[in-house]
């Protein structure tokens, strides 16, 4: 998977080296590609502290999120979690949720979403961009629906 563009398909074989592939800046957020097909969307994320991804719903898929490094100070559906190195965090589609690093060290952790949707092609939109009410509004575009500021507590 080291090529600019991605085109969604069956899950294509073979390794994806650490290292390589394709990789969005998102508002302080490394992402890097891990695996894309129709079925499913794979990517690491690097998030030092202080950064996070407001609360936000995605209607028509599941997501996952197994840390690898760090504590994540989630929000899942009106109650705050944390969790750390090995643990596996599942958000279901429809879910409202969140997640912070609100520690000193950064965090990385390997999130994947099924069905891929549009995520990808988002990511490609919000690559650089420094706006959040612009990464908001592209957002809604691509299913993925963000909470009003305030609307959760500690968020």
């Amino acid at each position: 998977m080291t090529g600019e563009e991605i085109v969604l398909g069956p899950l294509p074989k073979g390794i994806t080296p650490a290292g390589e592939g394709k990789v969005w800046n998102v508002l302080g957020h490394r992402y890097s590609l891990k695996a894309a097909s129709e079925t499913s969307f794979a990517f690491e994320t690097y998030d030092p502290p202080g950064t996070g991804v407001p609360p936000h719903v995605h209607p028509t898929q599941d997501e996952h999120i197994y840390v690898l490094e760090g504590v994540f100070t989630l929000y899942l559906d009106g109650q705050w979690e944390t969790a750390g190195p090995g643990d596996t965090v599942r958000m279901p589609r429809g879910l409202p949720h969140a997640y912070y690093n609100r520690g000193e060290g950064s965090t990385r952790g390997l999130f994947w979403v099924s069905p891929a949707g549009r995520l990808a092609q988002l990511f490609d939109r919000l690559h650089d961009l420094a706006d959040p009410a612009e990464v908001v509004r592209l957002s809604a575009l691509h299913d993925v629906e963000f909470l009003p500021p305030g609307a959760v507590e500690g968020a």
